[in-house]
């Protein structure tokens, strides 16, 4: 078993049966992949009669969502709302912030990121579920902006996109890549974001003619 389908939580007693499900369809989807995620499959693992799942999803398009909007769920899970910074944090706010929350995903949370990875590569090939997809992320996108914004950036978009590509790029290294049995530090991650931050928050020289 891959270290990240061992670390995959199983559905908790106490979560309604919809969220039980997109649970047993995300660890589905880390320990088999794509392939093994089917309605009968999710049934056995969250451990729900026959006929449960497709009464919830009926189809498979209505499962990948449901797995989509869990995912999301599990993911705003891992940075609380009360340690997001405020708009009058500062970059040191942001840093911190992000440095607890990568983090987490890189040791606590490593099977959220494989299960990513899967629903995002179905998402190239289903256009509808790419548009599904494309609005969950929105929920962390959105925020990210606002913050760079209140840090002081000139170009908070272009800036969030930068940073989104450099975590999912450290993320991916870490979780699936060649980095994927060295973590970093939450120290180490800091001074990463802390680099990649003042670069961007920094006056920059006027170009010459």
């Amino acid at each position: 078993m891959s270290p990240a389908a061992a670390g995959t939580p199983a559905p908790e007693p106490t979560a309604s049966r919809a969220e039980r499900i997109g649970d047993a369809a995300l660890a589905l989807l880390v320990e088999r992949g794509m392939r093994g995620l089917t309605h009968r499959a999710v049934d056995e693992r969250a451990g729900l009669p026959q006929g449960s799942t497709s009464n919830h999803a009926r189809t498979r398009q209505a499962l990948l969502e449901t797995a989509v909007r869990r995912q999301a769920q599990r993911e705003s899970e891992v940075l609380t709302p009360h340690e997001m910074p405020g708009p009058d944090g500062g970059g040191a706010a942001l840093v911190d912030a992000l440095a607890l929350a990568l983090h987490r995903y890189l040791t606590d949370h490593r099977s959220l990121l494989v299960s990513r990875y899967e629903l995002a590569l179905e998402a190239t090939r289903r256009p509808e579920l790419r548009s599904f997809f494309d609005t969950a992320g929105s929920a962390f996108h959105t925020p990210l902006v606002a913050m760079m914004a209140a840090a002081g950036s000139p170009e908070p978009e272009r800036h969030a996109l930068s940073l989104i590509a450099w975590c999912e790029g450290l993320m991916f290294s870490c979780a699936a890549g060649s980095f994927h049995a060295a973590v970093p530090s939450r120290a180490e991650l800091r001074t990463g974001f802390d680099e990649l931050l003042r670069g961007m928050l920094t006056d920059r020289p006027t170009e010459a003619g």
